[in-house]
């Protein structure tokens, strides 16, 4: 839910600086200087490629989310308790211990969605963030690809 929380508060500060580099830009523009010009159109460029990244991050966010709620509803999702840190944070030990268990099924079933996303749950309790954000996008392409699936 903090996750929420914080991606809409990054989304409305997006909104409010895209909405002052703009208005900055034009008037930047509208001098007729070369190098104002020049920097009124970067002023207009940049933030939009910035834009598509946080669009971006938040489909990435949504599909991971209902992937989610999907094992959530089948009593799918994985069961085990794993001792934590007094932070909260999952023991590392731990976690590595219990990880070939959703490397091998996603090597024994590497088409279905529910293994790469357990495989990505195993990653991301391990502190492997990248190869947990890589399986999720496996898990999310697999689940989008599969006939009669919700699309998101």
């Amino acid at each position: 839910m903090s996750a929420r929380i914080g991606a809409a508060v990054m989304a409305v500060l997006l909104v409010i600086y895209l909405v002052f580099a703009v208005n900055y830009a034009i008037q930047l523009i509208g001098t007729g200087v070369p190098i104002a010009v020049t920097m009124g159109v970067a002023l207009l460029v940049l933030p939009l490629i910035g834009a598509g990244f946080i669009a971006a991050e938040l489909v990435f966010g949504i599909r991971a989310e209902r992937l989610a709620r999907r094992l959530e509803a089948e009593d799918a999702l994985p069961t085990e308790q794993l001792p934590t840190r007094s932070s909260g944070r999952v023991e590392r030990d731990a976690a590595d211990e219990l990880f070939p268990v959703y490397q091998a099924a996603v090597e024994a079933a590497p088409e279905d969605w529910r293994a790469w996303f357990r495989l990505a749950l195993a990653y991301d309790a391990s502190g492997d963030r990248r190869r947990a954000r890589w399986a999720t996008r496996q898990a999310i392409r697999l689940e989008r690809a599969t006939p009669g699936s919700p699309r998101g």
